[in-house]
C-alpha cells in the first residue's frame, strides 16, 4: 500500500514539475500560424517548457481537448472560463490585464432614460433592446442575471421564450432563428425587411439608438451612453443626446449616473484567461509567457495580430500583460456577480432530466402528485412530473441525496435537516401573502416601564408567557436561542426542567405533562372557573398567542408571540374581549437578542428569528431555474384563484391538508440570492432549532474519558 502511494505521489510530481512541453490549443488557422511564430520565438530565447501548436476547431473544443489531454492550455473568454471550470474541470492559471481606457474589461448595464420610472424590479412589460443574441453584455449577463434573481423563468430551458413573454418587445438581433418575436423591435437595415440577423440596432451602440428611438431598457456596456453623447459621435441619431438623459438600474433597485458604472452594474465581466487541467502547475505557465513576454522582438509581439491580418488570436490585442492568477479557481476568477449570471443562462434542453422526480410521504399527497403530473403535462410543461413514494419526510432527503428522486417540498425544521445533514439546497419557496400564521417573526414582548426597561440578557427571574409548549413562536425559539446563548443550560437534556429554574413563573400550556409543569404552569388562568388550567387548547385563557399577550397584560413580564399579536390585541383592533378593548400597542416594547429595546412596529429588526415559508428542497447538482422555471408557469394555469380542474394550493378534495404545498400558499416564489439551507433559514432561526439539540455532559461514556486521556498522554509525550 505504502508502495502503491509513492508511486501516484510521483507521477503526480513528474506531471507537475517535470513538464517539458506545453501544447498550446489553437482555433484557427491564423492563430496557429501565430502560435509557430511564438513557439519559435520561445525557442530562440531557450524558454522553458518548450511550446507546441495543437490544431483545434473551436475554443470549445480546445477546452474538450485540454480536459482529454490531447493540449494543455487555452486562452478563453470569460464565459468560456466557467465552462471550463463547471463542466470540464479546468481551471485558470493567468489572466489578461488590459488599459481600462481601452474597453475590453468591461461592465454590464443596463441603461434607461432619465425620466423613467422603471426599475431592476419592474422590467417585467418593457420594451428591451439588447447588442445580440448570445452576447456578453447584451444576453447573457442581463438574461442570466434575470433569470438568476428569479426576475425572469423559462420552462424546459427555452430560455428564448422565457424572454419574449418577459418583455412586451425586444430587438436581439442574431435571434432570429430561435425565436423570430425577438426581433419585433429591431429596424432592419435600412430597407423595409425586418432583418434582424442585420439590424442597425445590433452592438453596443446599435442597444442605444434602440433605446433612444423607441426601447425602454438597452443592455450595454458601460462606456456605451458616454461613446454616444455629448457630442462624441458624429452619427446623425447620436448629435442631440446627452449623457445626463440617461441613468443606470443598480441590482438594489435604485439609479445611477451613467459614470457611476463601477458602482451601478449587472456584473463586471472578467478578462480572458488561460485555462488547464487542474493537476497542472499553473506558475509554470505564467514562468514561460512571462519570460516570452519580456523576450518580444520587432518581428514577434505576443498582443499584437495585425501581421496575421486578424484579431485577438491567442491573446487579445488590447492586452498589456499577463498575470499569475492566485486563487485557481474559475469561480474566484469570475466573481460572484458574473458566476451567478453564468448559472443563471446555463440551462440547455440536452441535460434536462426526462422527468422531475416530486417526492411524496402518504397515499393522498401521492394522488395529488399524480393529478398534478397530468396536468402539467395537459399544459405541455417541461420536465414532466414523475411521483416517488417515501415513508416519510427524511426518507425524501436520503432518496433526493441518493439520486432517485428530485424534489421535495419542507418546513423549517426540515430544511434544516434536509441542508445540514443530506446537503440538499433550496430552490423555490412558498409565499402566503399577508396571511400572519404562516410568515411571521417570533417576538418576546415586554410592557413599556421606564422603572424596570430589563433587556434580553436580564430575563433570569421573570415572569413568562408563551403561546403554548413546542409551538414555534412560543416555546421552540425562544427556548432554543436562549439555551443556544447560554442563557438556559439543561443537565441531561431535560429543557423543560431548565426553563422552570431560569423564570421564576410561567404559563405554557400544554407543559402540564411534565415533570417541571407546577412551574410552568404556575402563571396560567385556565377556564372561567378555574378548571382545565395549562391545558393545550383554548379552555385555558392564555392559550395561543392572544393568550400569551393577555397573560403578559394581567401578571407576566415578558410574552413569546407572533409579531402580529400586539397589533390584532391594540388599538381597539379587538374591541370584543374586555381585557383587551383598552390597550395601546405604544404601551408594549420589543426585546432584541442584542440586549436592546424597540417598538413593536420594528419586528422586522428586532425579531428573535423569522419563521421560514415551506420551501421546495433538491439535490445541490440539479438546476434550480428548471424546477422554479416549471413552477412558475404551472401557477399560472393552477395557481391561487385559478377556475380549473386541479389546483397546486388547495387538497380538499383528497380530504387532507398542505398535501405537497401548504394550502394557503399565494405563489410559488424564487429564493433569490438564498441558494443554501443557512441563507434560507436565518442565523437566529438556526440557532434556535440547534438549542433543542442534546448536548449533555452524560455523553460523557468511560470509554470517551480513556479515549481523551489517551490523546492528552500522546500530545504531551510528542509535543514536549
Amino acid at each position: 500500500m505504502i508502495w502503491k502511494s509513492l508511486f501516484f505521489i510521483l507521477y503526480f510530481s513528474q506531471t507537475i514539475f517535470c513538464l517539458n512541453e506545453i501544447r498550446w490549443c489553437t482555433v484557427s488557422d491564423k492563430e496557429k500560424k501565430k502560435c509557430d511564430d511564438m513557439k519559435a520565438t520561445f525557442a530562440k530565447a531557450k524558454i522553458v517548457p518548450s511550446l507546441s501548436c495543437v490544431e483545434g476547431t473551436s475554443p470549445l473544443n480546445c477546452i474538450s481537448f485540454v480536459k482529454d489531454n490531447k493540449a494543455d492550455a487555452v486562452t478563453v473568454s470569460g464565459i468560456l472560463t466557467y465552462k471550463a471550470g463547471r463542466w470540464y474541470n479546468l481551471k485558470p492559471v493567468v489572466g489578461e490585464v488590459y488599459d481600462q481606457g481601452a474597453g475590453t474589461s468591461y461592465y454590464a448595464v443596463a441603461v434607461v432614460r432619465k425620466n423613467s420610472n422603471i426599475t431592476i424590479n419592474s422590467l417585467k412589460g418593457t420594451k428591451s433592446c439588447h447588442t445580440g443574441y448570445e452576447k456578453t453584455s447584451g444576453w447573457n449577463v442581463p438574461i442570466g442575471y434575470l433569470l438568476d434573481s428569479g426576475r425572469m423563468s423559462a420552462v424546459g430551458c427555452d430560455i428564448p421564450n422565457g424572454v419574449s413573454q418577459f418583455f412586451s418587445e425586444s430587438c436581439v438581433p442574431g435571434a432570429e432563428n430561435v425565436n423570430a418575436s425577438l426581433c419585433d423591435l429591431c429596424k432592419g437595415n435600412g430597407s423595409s425587411v425586418n432583418q434582424c440577423g442585420k439590424d442597425m440596432y445590433q452592438d453596443y451602440n446599435g442597444a442605444f439608438r434602440c433605446l433612444v428611438d423607441r426601447g425602454d431598457v438597452a443592455f450595454v456596456k458601460h462606456s456605451t451612453v458616454l461613446d454616444n453623447s455629448d457630442g462624441k459621435s458624429s452619427d446623425s441619431w447620436a448629435k442631440d443626446i446627452l449623457s445626463s438623459d440617461y441613468q443606470l438600474l443598480c441590482r438594489d433597485g435604485t439609479h445611477a449616473e451613467v459614470t457611476e458604472w463601477k458602482r451601478c452594474n449587472l456584473a463586471r465581466v472578467p478578462a480572458n484567461a488561460v485555462v488547464v487541467r487542474s493537476d497542472m502547475d499553473g506558475s509554470l505557465i505564467y514562468k514561460m509567457l512571462h519570460e516570452g513576454q519580456q523576450t518580444q522582438s520587432s518581428s514577434f509581439k505576443m498582443f499584437d495580430s495585425a501581421v496575421y491580418e486578424g484579431n485577438n488570436l491567442l491573446f487579445r490585442d488590447a492586452t498589456t500583460e499577463l498575470r499569475l492568477i492566485s486563487n485557481q479557481t474559475y469561480q474566484s476568477w469570475l466573481g460572484d456577480e458574473f458566476l451567478q449570471a453564468m448559472i443563471g443562462i446555463d440551462c440547455e434542453r440536452d441535460k434536462l432530466p426526462k422527468s422531475l422526480r416530486w417526492c411524496s410521504f402518504s397515499t393522498e399527497e401521492i394522488w395529488k402528485c399524480g393529478d398534478m403530473a397530468i396536468a402539467f403535462k395537459n399544459k405541455s410543461l417541461s420536465p414532466p412530473i414523475q411521483c416517488v413514494s417515501a415513508v416519510s419526510r427524511e426518507d425524501c432527503m436520503k432518496l433526493i441525496q441518493q439520486k432517485e428522486a428530485d424534489a421535495v417540498t419542507l418546513d423549517g425544521e426540515d430544511i434544516y435537516r434536509a441542508g445540514k445533514t443530506y446537503q440538499l439546497v433550496p430552490a423555490a419557496a412558498e409565499s402566503y401573502e399577508n396571511d400572519v400564521s404562516d410568515n411571521y417573526y417570533a417576538v418576546a414582548v415586554v410592557k413599556k416601564a421606564p422603572q424596570d426597561s430589563f433587556t434580553f440578557h436580564e430575563l433570569k427571574g421573570r415572569k413568562s408567557c408563551h403561546s403554548g409548549y413546542m409551538q414555534s413562536s412560543g416555546w421552540n425559539i425562544p427556548i432554543g436561542l436562549l439555551t443556544r446563548k447560554g442563557l438556559i443550560r439543561p443537565e441531561g437534556c431535560n429543557i423543560a426542567r431548565a426553563v422552570s429554574q431560569f423564570f421564576s413563573e410561567s404559563c405554557v400550556p400544554g407543559a402540564n405533562q411534565k415533570e417541571s409543569s407546577s412551574k410552568l404552569c404556575q402563571l396560567c388562568k385556565g377556564d372561567e372557573s378555574g378548571g382545565s388550567k395549562c391545558e393545550n387548547n383554548v379552555k385555558e385563557q392564555y392559550y395561543g398567542d392572544s393568550g400569551a399577550f393577555r397573560c403578559l397584560t394581567e401578571k407576566g413580564d415578558v410574552a413569546f408571540v407572533k409579531h402580529s399579536t400586539v397589533f390584532e390585541n391594540s388599538d381597539g383592533n379587538n374591541i370584543k374581549d374586555g381585557w383587551a378593548k383598552d390597550l395601546k400597542s405604544s404601551d408594549f416594547q420589543l426585546l432584541c437578542p442584542n440586549g436592546a429595546r424597540a417598538e413593536v412596529t420594528q419586528y422586522a429588526d428586532c425579531n428573535w428569528a423569522q419563521v421560514p415559508a415551506h420551501a421546495v428542497m433538491v439535490h445541490p447538482e440539479m438546476n434550480i431555474h428548471t424546477l422554479f422555471g416549471l413552477l412558475d408557469k404551472a401557477q399560472e394555469y393552477y395557481g391561487r384563484n385559478k377556475s380549473s380542474v386541479f389546483q397546486m394550493f388547495d387538497s380538499s378534495e383528497y380530504k387532507k391538508k398542505d398535501l405537497i404545498f401548504k394550502d394557503s400558499t399565494d405563489k410559488i416564489v424564487p429564493v433569490n440570492e438564498k441558494k443554501s439551507y443557512e441563507q434560507l433559514l436565518g442565523r437566529n432561526y438556526i440557532e434556535s432549532i440547534e438549542g433543542f439539540q442534546c448536548t449533555s455532559s452524560a455523553a460523557i461514556t468511560p470509554v470517551n474519558t480513556a479515549l481523551l486521556l489517551i490523546s492528552n498522554i500522546l500530545l504531551i509525550k510528542f509535543c514536549a
